[in-house]
């Protein structure tokens, strides 16, 4: 039997209409969300990242603040950019495009973003929150992840996870978003030895590879009624493809994401909803 396919775009239009209706409340109380994105260089792939995450916020009525800057930005002048962000108050959240140019570090970047206006859930500040169980910013992706279980009333209590991920921004978030909602999470990669069979035991696998020539979830790796959530996105042979082979897996699981249409519609929308979140919190502290 045919499993149930989770439809990114659907899903994330939920959350965008919530998100919509939370802009217009914030407005009645003259509270004009705006979210700051941060592009260094002209890498294609990040200009259109960053387009359409703009594009995204237009939609809802987020106002965005647009800085480009170039290639050879030192990290001395990243960090003024970021500091002049954190000190004005009509900017509610801050996105620093991933990756950076190689001068510059990630950490050093991320670490100086105030934690309230840390859209990307990325601030060793707020990973500490998350794995204590008190974060209100959580990396975009993984709460996107969440958000498809609770569309779907898929119950994570007792569930053996297989996550096939130990990334910053997606398998250590996950991780704690799943222990969170009583799930048995086992966390694999590419060291970890027997993943077939620990795949194939799983009531849930979460992948997020990204690389078809190394790795590829097919049917026979899952057993009958699992639930599979394709993170990764990839150009494999002219197309975009995930981890996982959809056509394939979806005759044995009971749900899976496709890809493209699945996750990634998923990491916009919550961007918008953190960024949300984030101009409510400094309305709380009188900003």
């Amino acid at each position: 039997m045919t499993g149930v396919k989770i439809d990114g775009k659907l899903i994330a239009q939920s959350v965008k209409n919530r998100v919509k209706m939370a802009v217009d409340e914030l407005k009645k109380q003259e509270i004009n969300p705006c979210l700051a994105t941060v592009l260094v260089g002209e890498d294609p792939a990040s200009a259109t990242y960053v387009r359409n995450k703009h594009k995204a916020c237009e939609e809802v009525g987020i106002i965005t603040k647009d800085h480009k800057l170039d290639a050879n930005t030192t990290q001395t002048q990243l960090n003024e950019i970021v500091e002049n962000l954190n000190n004005d108050n009509s900017v509610h959240g801050i996105l620093v495009q991933l990756p950076l140019p190689s001068q510059l570090d990630e950490f050093t970047t991320t670490s100086r973003i105030s934690p309230l206006k840390d859209v990307d859930g990325l601030t060793p500040h707020n990973v500490g929150l998350l794995a204590m169980k008190k974060a209100a910013l959580v990396a975009c992706t993984p709460s996107g992840v969440m958000e498809m279980f609770e569309y779907h009333n898929i119950n994570l209590e007792g569930k053996n996870v297989v996550l096939i991920n130990r990334s910053n921004l997606v398998g250590k978030p996950l991780y704690h978003l799943l222990l969170e909602k009583n799930a048995t999470v086992i966390t694999c990669h590419s060291k970890t030895k027997n993943l077939i069979e620990l795949c194939q035991s799983a009531d849930i696998i979460i992948s997020a590879v990204g690389n078809r020539n190394k790795f590829i979830l097919t049917k026979n790796m899952i057993k009958e009624g699992a639930i599979i959530i394709d993170v990764a996105i990839s150009r494999f042979q002219e197309k975009l493809v995930g981890d996982a082979d959809y056509e394939d897996i979806i005759q044995k699981a009971s749900f899976a994401t496709p890809v493209p249409g699945g996750v990634g519609p998923m990491t916009v929308a919550m961007l918008l909803k953190n960024t949300i979140t984030a101009a409510s919190l400094s309305s709380q502290i009188g900003r």
